[in-house]
């Protein structure tokens, strides 16, 4: 009997380490498939936000899509600045951004301007008023700011890169 009682102790005890590993091993399923189970509602509501604002049939705040109108300018072809004598070259190729069909039209007899305006500037440029994207951004400031003028009321919204060559 002491070797039944023996096993008879020992049973009791692999019993409750069995029931304790079994009760932990599904407290973490509950806790891994509660967590996929959020993400994929969570991440499945947002691709829905997302794609009913982008074609507009959301009943929530929508993106406004309007259309633009590009207005491209001939290349220019402009010498750089330069105190040593060298000659650099810059071959420039934008396109305008414009709002309406309405400020297309209104800005084409004041091309010339805003061509010239844009000669008159770059001519003052030095190759390295023109290294990195810091001096392309600053190029396509100014040059906004200046069609701008040129073209006052009428508005550009933006200027556009197609080439940029510096040699």
């Amino acid at each position: 009997m002491a070797a039944e009682a023996e096993i008879g102790g020992e049973a009791p005890a692999k019993k409750g380490i069995n029931k304790l590993f079994v009760i932990i091993g599904a407290a973490a399923a509950v806790v891994i498939v509660g967590g996929a189970g959020l993400f994929f509602f969570l991440s499945s509501g947002n691709s829905a936000d997302a794609a009913a604002a982008h074609d507009g049939a959301g009943h929530g705040e929508a993106a406004i899509v309007t259309d633009t109108f590009i207005f491209n300018l001939e290349p220019m072809m402009v010498n750089l600045n330069s105190a040593e004598g060298q000659q650099n070259y810059m071959k420039l190729t934008v396109a305008l951004e414009v709002a309406d069909q309405e400020t297309m039209t209104a800005i084409q007899p004041r091309l010339a301007k805003v061509v010239d305006a844009f000669q008159v500037y770059m001519r003052e440029l030095r190759k390295s008023d023109l290294e990195g994207s810091a001096g392309i951004y600053r190029l396509k400031e100014e040059l906004l700011r200046r069609v701008n003028l040129a073209v006052y009321p009428a508005r550009v919204e933006s200027v556009l890169f197609k080439e940029i060559l510096v040699q």
